[in-house]
């Protein structure tokens, strides 16, 4: 586990819950570097400036909050310290709901919560009560240079903490164009039934990143000199018998169950 990158408190209710808090994930993805490409060197990063007709870098930078066309005011590190919001320390919960009312498009990412030895049973009492009562905490608080609304939810025998998109960054549905095609009784009963076919609990470690390990034998298939086929990209169909479809699909999911048991 990595160092904690913020420490603070949960504010709830009246009680106070010192804890640090650290990153829960972390992306694995097959890195590329930006090359030059006549002879493969690593670029150095470098702006350039027409007003005083010079290159820097970003140790010559600033950060500038334009108030005006073209006017800036500066901002260092201790101005954003001096961010007047009560969050700044704090995960103040301001209520509690069931977790099936937050809808998944406003989670962003996720932290992991650990308690100071003073507040390890607050902490506890606070798990417990979200475990018995089939709730999330929403809350506050402010971190990377923004205040994030967020949700409080036990992990095991810890508290998660969910950054999460306000209202108003969630883009509206309204210009997708809805399917108005109305489905028949026979197709919504066989359509379950090929669901129910389906249906497994959630076990996150059977699944994995297939692309990274298909990239991975390319390039290893790049430093042998060994040509690939290119991926061929599936033909759309311009009608379907849905009946039918829906029929084979069952057949073949009880056929892989059929060799699976």
């Amino acid at each position: 586990m990595a160092k904690s990158f913020w420490k603070g408190v949960i504010s709830f209710g009246i009680v106070i819950i010192p804890v640090r808090m650290y990153v829960a994930t972390h992306i694995k993805p097959v890195s590329f570097r930006v090359l030059h490409k006549k002879c493969l060197t690593r670029p150095h990063e470098e702006w350039y400036c027409e007003k005083d007709d010079e290159y820097f870098t970003s140790e010559d930078t600033v950060k500038g909050y334009e108030y005006a066309k073209e006017q800036f005011v500066v901002m260092d590190e201790n101005d954003f310290e001096k961010v007047p919001v009560a969050t700044a320390h704090s995960v103040d919960i301001m209520s509690f709901v069931e977790a099936s009312e937050v809808d998944p498009v406003y989670y962003q990412n996720s932290y992991y919560l650990e308690p100071e030895d003073i507040g390890a049973k607050p902490y506890a009492l606070l798990r417990e009560v979200l475990v018995k009562t089939k709730r999330v905490g929403i809350a506050k608080v402010s971190f990377q240079k923004r205040e994030h609304l967020c949700t409080l939810r036990p992990i095991g025998n810890v508290l998660a903490l969910h950054t999460m998109y306000y209202h108003d960054e969630v883009l509206a549905t309204d210009e997708l164009k809805a399917p108005k095609q109305a489905v028949t009784a026979a197709e919504l009963s066989l359509a379950e039934t090929l669901v129910k076919a389906l249906e497994k609990p959630f076990t996150p470690d059977k699944y994995k990143d297939d692309y990274r390990d298909a990239l991975k034998k390319v390039v290893d298939a790049k430093l042998k000199g060994v040509e690939l086929k290119e991926t061929k990209t599936p033909k759309s169909v311009e009608s379907v018998d849905l009946m039918k479809a829906l029929r084979e699909s069952l057949e073949t999911v009880r056929k892989r169950e059929k060799v699976a048991v």
